[in-house]
């Protein structure tokens, strides 16, 4: 699982950084102001996420299973916050309708949530 973790956390960063790029240069010529923004809150969240993996993917063991939620709680509630917000950021781009996307990210979010959650209760446990 550390090794998923780190490798996870290292793909969303190189992602983040791709496609924040994007994002600034081409995106803005087919993105409304609006879409472009949320966009790129989704590439900020990535980002975050990829450091707290690459953070715990280097401080935890991973021999309990509070410490493997930990990881995939991130992992699972990056990739739902804010590739639905990738999706939606281009519907009306694509044409499509995918509103049926708009609670996947705040299921995401919650699930960012509760690993952070996790980890202070982590430290709190470890008393470090």
């Amino acid at each position: 699982m550390k090794t998923l973790t780190l490798v996870i956390g290292a793909v969303y960063g190189v992602l983040s950084v791709i496609l924040g790029a994007f994002g600034a240069h081409a995106f803005k010529k087919i993105l409304s102001p609006e879409k472009l923004e949320s966009f790129e809150t989704g590439v900020r969240y990535q980002m975050y996420a990829a450091f707290f993996l690459l953070f715990v993917g280097y401080i935890l063991k991973f021999e309990t299973k509070s410490e493997n939620w930990i990881s995939w709680l991130m992992i699972l509630g990056a990739l739902l916050f804010s590739f639905s917000i990738y999706l939606l950021a281009f519907q009306d781009y694509w044409g499509t309708n995918l509103k049926f996307l708009g609670p996947i990210t705040p299921i995401g979010g919650m699930l960012m949530i509760v690993s952070w959650v996790m980890l202070i209760f982590y430290f709190v446990k470890a008393k470090l």
